[in-house]
């Protein structure tokens, strides 16, 4: 019960200020974790992992703890900070344009996009990316990776496409019972109103974009981005000649990509392939 009095610095960063005014808020107000909890409908356990720094505020908690306390969007401007800060300055272009987008078209050669990835999968991408890093980095990585998805929840939402190389989905990633879920993950997005799925088989050869990760960002005024992402490294490229280029690849590439009921069947076909 000693926990949730560990000292905060909320200067830190936007995250510990979060965490900061969550409790000072919580403690004016005269209410315990256990009273909180059953008010926003969040566990006493997250809650307090919140307040004492180990864990980054889940989507939707900001919203709740404005309502409550009447902080007029106070909690959800921190959240927002909080998100921002959470990852290098060299990814802050790439977030702006998927939330400006309007069409978003992707292709993963390696991983599973980030915006399809189960919090197990993501968690084991960042452990494998860098082992040293410490478990409270990690959660905060994987809390702004599941941020992310709000986005695909926005009015309107974006139309989402991908194509995901077989290779994505022949390296079984995080056990059994993580690529298990992570499958099914893929296989429940082949076809939505705003999203399709899309595998490009072995079968079909070499590429123009194997080996890397490419996301076309379509904005509200027509404008498009390309973003080429590898290991360690993104360049978001806008001149007309390199988006063209780009476009091009991603288009050839889908004309031989499976179609999404033929991907579903495919995806169903390695879940099957999975030890029992």
């Amino acid at each position: 019960m000693g926990r949730p009095g560990r000292e905060l610095k909320p200067d830190r960063s936007p995250r510990h200020a979060f965490r900061a005014e969550l409790r000072r808020h919580r403690e004016r107000a005269r209410m315990s974790l256990e009273k909180l909890a059953e008010v926003v409908r969040y566990s006493r356990s997250h809650l307090a992992r919140i307040e004492i720094a180990e864990h980054m505020p889940p989507p939707g908690l900001a919203e709740k703890l404005d309502a409550l306390f009447g902080t007029d969007g106070v909690f959800k401007l921190l959240y927002a900070l909080a998100l921002r800060s959470s990852h290098p300055d060299k990814y802050e272009r790439r977030r702006e344009m998927e939330e400006k987008a309007r069409v978003i078209r992707h292709y993963a050669g390696c991983f599973v996009p980030s915006f399809l990835q189960t919090q197990g999968y993501a968690r084991t991408v960042f452990r494998l990316n860098d082992p040293r890093r410490t478990e409270e980095k990690i959660e905060e990585w994987v809390a702004s990776r599941m941020a992310r998805k709000a986005l695909l929840q926005a009015d309107p939402p974006p139309d989402v496409s991908y194509i995901v190389d077989e290779a994505v989905l022949r390296r079984a990633i995080g056990g059994p019972e993580i690529w298990r879920a992570q499958l099914c993950a893929l296989i429940s997005n082949v076809d939505t109103p705003t999203c399709m799925l899309q595998v490009i088989p072995f079968a079909h050869g070499g590429h123009g974009l194997i080996g890397g990760h490419l996301s076309l960002f379509t904005l509200g005024d027509g404008t498009v981005v390309a973003c080429e992402e590898s290991i360690n490294a993104i360049e978001l490229l806008e001149d007309p000649e390199s988006v063209d280029r780009y476009h091009r690849a991603y288009d050839h590439l889908r004309s031989y990509a499976l179609s999404p009921g033929d991907t579903a069947t495919f995806i169903e076909s390695v879940l099957k392939e999975l030890p029992s």
